[in-house]
């Protein structure tokens, strides 16, 4: 790996993880304290609705802002032209949710979701107006702009959020801060990236990135809909308070995953992108990409799924407790997440887009067959079939990548190996300290559990990985000098 190419996917890798996890310490301490104020019916309320945010979003986006940023010499008429076309179809997409609300709320059975959803819509427009500047930070590899604006829009509406929680505003508290998390990220993004459209539009732009954008359009609607259809379905077919114990659990079990799919994608494909033909140097990369991330993501989230129960008990009070099962499992089912992801952006950065396309169609089909066979037998079976489905994915992407590198399934699973067993034992150890303590003291437990984990962890790895160990080692000095 050149040294050039090393130092910029060392500081991507730094400010991405920088980012992903200020903000998750932010939204962290700020749901815990929203957690105590607000109701489980208020959270389900939300996660109701929150399918039409997600594919409004996807909608907006189309694909296009990958390839804006896969295009070497992208120039002001092609950024126009997507403004232009987003912020269109974010008026159109607004209007007509607008008008389909009293639907969705006689749908739901919830009257004041008609309100609620007219006003959480609003973030719909915000998100068009600040994609561009968003693409153009992710081209630049500029990790330490998206940093201060996430985290700053994330701690500022967070805010907002608690004080009308306080007040006693109920659900609006949730609405009011989603709103103002896009208004903040739009002001900000337009300080430290002062772009403006010029007034042109292009057809010939839209159908020159339309082939590769429209297969990241079809993934992206997939992973709209699969990620957004449990609570909906949960929100149809069950009482409202398990709507919200269930959107809680996603809530903090996203909060984990979907920063570590962040810090893959975003900081990973526009890297990958540079070494796309380089058939050996990028094999090389990938697999030490792989190897680095199994380092973070096995420990964490099999100690986050042993400890789930005393960590939620403290943090959330024993009105959430109904939603650790829901946690665990999807905890489980995200195991696996990070490198699946990252599979797809090897894909995509090779020009693959359509070979992703089909991963992902795997992948749902798969998530809606346990669905179809698991629904009525109850949510927790129905997770349990969520997990299996996501294995049986990240296998068929192992097999896309076998293919596309060359990269033979006993080299990857040697590359994962050592550090999971690792997590295993320690999350093994984990569960005996749980029988020793008598009583279960969930303070004392938690402390517990959370120091042998860390010290039985870094045992493990300096004397299997050492060179893993000095990797983390160095990373945490960029991190805390």
């Amino acid at each position: 790996m050149g040294d050039n190419l090393k130092h910029r996917m060392v500081n991507a890798l730094t400010w991405t993880t920088i980012d992903r996890f200020g903000q998750q310490i932010v939204q962290v301490v700020i749901g815990l304290v929203l957690a105590r104020l607000l109701s489980p019916e208020d959270y389900g309320l939300i996660g109701m609705v929150m399918i039409f945010i997600a594919l409004s979003s996807v909608l907006i986006d189309g694909g296009f802002g990958q390839a804006l940023i896969r295009k070497e010499n992208a120039n002001q008429t092609d950024y126009s032209t997507i403004f232009f076309l987003n912020l269109g179809i974010s008026i159109f997409l607004y209007t007509i949710l607008f008008l389909l609300a009293p639907l969705i709320a006689r749908f739901f059975k919830q009257p004041q979701l008609i309100l609620v959803s007219r006003v959480l819509f609003i973030a719909i427009i915000f998100n068009a107006l600040y994609f561009i500047q968003y693409v153009i930070i992710i081209k630049e590899v500029a990790f330490k702009i998206l940093a201060k604006v996430n985290i700053s829009s994330t701690f500022i509406s967070g805010a907002i959020g608690i004080f009308l929680a306080i007040k006693g505003t109920g659900v609006w508290a949730l609405v009011i801060q989603q709103i103002s998390y896009h208004m903040f990220r739009l002001v900000l993004f337009y300080i430290y990236r002062q772009w403006r459209p010029i007034l042109a539009f292009s057809f010939s732009v839209i159908k020159e990135f339309w082939t590769f954008s429209i297969h990241l359009l079809g993934t992206s609607v997939l992973n709209a809909i699969f990620n957004n259809i449990y609570s909906f379905l949960i929100g149809k077919f069950f009482p409202l308070k398990q709507v919200g114990y269930y959107a809680q659990a996603n809530k903090l079990s996203e909060t984990v995953n979907f920063s570590f799919q962040q810090i893959v994608m975003s900081a990973t494909y526009p890297l990958l992108v540079q070494i796309q033909n380089e058939v050996d140097r990028f094999k090389r990369v990938y697999r030490k990409m792989v190897n680095s991330i199994s380092i973070f993501i096995f420990p964490f989230l099999l100690t986050l799924i042993t400890i789930s129960r005393p960590l939620i008990s403290i943090l959330l009070t024993a009105k959430w407790a109904a939603s650790v099962p829901f946690f665990q499992l999807l905890c489980l089912a995200n195991l696996f997440s990070p490198f699946f992801g990252l599979n797809v952006s090897v894909l995509n950065s090779r020009g693959e887009s359509r070979k992703s396309l089909q991963l992902e169609l795997i992948k749902k089909s798969l998530i809606f067959l346990s669905i179809f066979i698991c629904f009525f037998y109850g949510i927790i079976t129905m997770l349990i079939g969520f997990v299996i489905a996501n294995y049986i994915a990240y296998g068929a992407s192992m097999f896309f990548i076998k293919k596309n590198l060359d990269y033979k399934f006993k080299q990857q699973f040697s590359d994962i190996f050592p550090t999971f067993t690792a997590a295993i034992l320690v999350s093994a150890l984990l569960f005996l300290i749980k029988a020793l303590i008598p009583g279960h003291n969930p303070f004392i437990l938690l402390l517990s559990q959370l120091a042998v984990a860390s010290i039985i962890y870094v045992i493990l790895l300096y004397i299997f990985e050492k060179e893993n160990f000095q990797k983390v080692m160095i990373y945490r000095k960029k991190l805390f000098p």
